[in-house]
């Protein structure tokens, strides 16, 4: 079954999870295309219809690897496909970056004091920041995109909402493939129309918390600027991507070449 029937009218392939979609089809800089079919990103895979389940099994995925906290991981295990390798790969420090948000509907002072007066977007500029030079996050990101080299069946990487954690992944990938940034940055902001679930969650910590919806929508959507600041960050610390690449995610050039041989026609 082509990937093209399974799309809703909707346009999501997964109306359950509707942040998963294909990396391919970008071009990059050099005139080639990602390759289709083989790199899909995500939000939360555990949720999914019969139908959608017959779609999922369908795509030939046999690595799932998800980037949430343990404590995401234990709420809502994944769905894992028929015969695929799971691996649970952090790239946050232990709750550090609040991903635990249920916890919140338990204490509301503490989500006022966490996100009010401006503060949600600070904490969203910090979330960035951990992604970039936490050692958790260098770690994780290495061994996601060792895993995408190697192959040699298609693979899926996803967190909660499918925008921040897998958002810095999906543009560390096509960045090493060689996308231009323009291109990235839309492929990133592309989540803000896949995020129905998210909603339904911050609207309900809003009104349990007595925080307007203005403090809380920084954390509901991806803005250019989050990203921005991650590039910028990695100019700032390892003095360019290359510097990233080599100093602070150590990935080897035979792991780049095998990215870049396996994903590009």
């Amino acid at each position: 079954m082509g990937i093209v029937g399974l799309v809703t009218n909707d346009g999501f392939l997964l109306p359950s999870a509707p942040n998963f979609r294909d990396l391919g089809g970008h071009r990059t800089k050099e005139g080639r295309t990602v390759r289709a079919g083989l790199l899909y990103r995500s939000d939360a895979l555990h949720t999914l219809t019969e139908d959608e389940l017959t779609a999922y099994h369908g795509f030939g995925i046999r690595q799932l690897i998800d980037l949430r906290s343990a404590h995401e991981r234990d709420r809502l295990p994944d769905l894992i496909p028929d015969g695929a390798e799971y691996a649970a790969i952090g790239v946050q420090k232990t709750e550090a970056a609040g991903a635990n948000f249920v916890d919140l509907f338990a204490d509301p002072e503490q989500a006022r004091l966490m996100f009010g007066d401006g503060a949600a977007e600070r904490f969203m500029f910090d979330v960035y920041r951990g992604l970039v030079t936490d050692t958790e996050a260098l770690e994780g990101y290495r061994d996601l995109v060792e895993r995408a080299a190697e192959g040699p069946t298609a693979l899926v990487f996803h967190c909660s909402a499918g925008k921040d954690r897998t958002g810095w992944g999906a543009a560390l990938l096509l960045t090493l493939l060689g996308v231009d940034r323009e291109v990235v940055v839309t492929d990133y902001v592309a989540s803000n129309e896949r995020q129905a679930a998210t909603d339904h969650w911050m609207r309900k910590l809003s009104r349990h918390s007595g925080l307007p919806w203005s403090d809380i929508e920084p954390m509901t959507r991806v803005k250019p600027d989050y990203l921005n600041s991650a590039f910028g960050l990695v100019d700032e610390h390892y003095g360019s991507f290359d510097g990233y690449v080599v100093d602070g995610l150590k990935l080897s050039d035979a792991t780049i070449t095998s990215l870049r041989n396996r994903m590009l026609d």
